[in-house]
């Protein structure tokens, strides 16, 4: 068997870059297609998807964004990887569903009084999907309809929230958003509504779930690759030895490279990009970017100051971030008031003239997206991490 092939980080980050879309936006890209080359873009704060996504294509504003999750329905808003709240694309929902249900987390037992264990967990997302089939509630109104179809128990307000309890079948709604049971619906004013995926698309079905794991993989990989089983355990927050057997179980369909010395994994099928010059450019990427968050190794990714300066508790995310030729070089943070867009960069090295030209077009796109009138500041950031 030969030797592995040997990547430069620069190569990698090249890559990463092109396949991400954010070394030249594409121009034909819509945002289902810029969530796609993501795996998924993280929403829990919307803004920050509106912003991910957007960046990626040449024209995309906030509207354009929302029409697609809220008119064309061609993005999803649902729970992705790590429980966490993601825009995904509507055509690839039951291949994620199929592949995120089948992730082992071993929640669900009778430890815990204020919990659920497997069996009341397989009841209440059950009922969610009852009564989600046809409808659009807000939480007060799909908790009240638990526990009419579940039971009371169900409705339990035991889950310690944001200065609040919530009712114990909170505990299996990333579950359910998994299994496909439910997914968010329209604002009803600055109320949450939650809805049935089969509504939005005809015949939904999650797909079976090893060949559903096997494409997640290869969707990884492609947007994150060259990585170990350890990464892609930490990006999906799985146990490491079922991600390193997911691996094995593989096989042929991933071959092994060496960047920096570590054996890493890319898929097998995967031509590489064509010869791509050196990572270039300065780009803005706003809070939970799938580029900061999904990248690793995080030493090379946040290098020397970066780590301490962009990363909180070792976690990427926390802060929007800088890049400058694929790396992290800095934080950033925009506050609005009526139109105006205040933009505050922290470069952790000086920017040359150059730099300071792509960062103020970068700072003019960000205007764009979010339908405002940016100014921008070079200084310190003075904001923390966001929680």
């Amino acid at each position: 068997m030969s030797a592995p092939a040997r990547l430069s980080w620069n190569a990698v980050c090249a890559r990463r870059l092109a396949r991400h879309l954010l070394a030249v936006p594409d121009p034909d890209a819509r945002p289902v297609d810029a969530a796609r080359v993501m795996c998924g873009a993280h929403a829990q704060v919307m803004s920050a998807a509106e912003i991910s996504i957007a960046m990626r294509t040449a024209a995309a504003t906030r509207s354009t964004v929302r029409d697609a999750v809220w008119t064309e329905k061609s993005l999803i808003k649902t729970r992705g990887v790590r429980g966490t709240v993601h825009l995904l694309p509507a055509a690839d929902l039951p291949l994620w569903c199929g592949a995120l249900s089948a992730v082992p987390t071993g929640r669900f037992t009778r430890a815990d009084p204020a919990g659920l264990d497997v069996e009341q967990a397989d009841q209440v997302v059950a009922g969610i999907a009852a009564v989600l089939e046809d409808a659009e509630l807000t939480a007060d109104e799909l908790t009240a309809a638990l526990a009419d179809r579940v039971g009371g128990w169900a409705a339990d307000p035991v889950m310690e929230g944001f200065q609040t309890v919530w009712p114990r079948w909170y505990h299996a709604m990333d579950v359910a958003m998994h299994r496909g049971a439910m997914c968010f619906g329209p604002g009803r004013g600055r109320k949450v509504t939650y809805t049935g995926p089969g509504r939005w698309l005809p015949g939904f079905r999650p797909a079976g779930g090893e060949a559903a794991l096997g494409w997640l993989v290869r969707q990884y990989l492609h947007a994150y690759g060259p990585a170990t089983a350890p990464n892609f355990a930490q990006w999906l927050a799985a146990p490491p030895a079922w991600a390193a057997s997911l691996f094995t179980s593989l096989g042929d369909a991933l071959r092994p490279v060496t960047v920096q010395g570590v054996t890493a994994w890319e898929n097998a099928d995967d031509p590489g990009p064509p010869a791509l010059p050196p990572p270039a450019g300065v780009r803005l990427l706003p809070y939970f970017d799938g580029y900061a968050v999904g990248g690793r190794p995080r030493e090379l990714l946040f290098p020397g100051p970066a780590a301490k300066r962009a990363l909180a508790g070792g976690q990427a995310g926390n802060y929007p971030v800088l890049l400058v030729d694929g790396v992290v070089a800095g934080v950033w943070h925009q506050r609005r008031s009526g139109t105006r867009i205040a933009v505050t960069v922290e470069p952790l090295d000086p920017l040359s003239p150059a730099r300071l030209a792509e960062l103020d077009h970068q700072v003019q796109r960000l205007g764009e997206i979010l339908e405002g009138r940016p100014v921008l500041t070079l200084g310190p950031v003075t904001v923390g991490p966001h929680a």
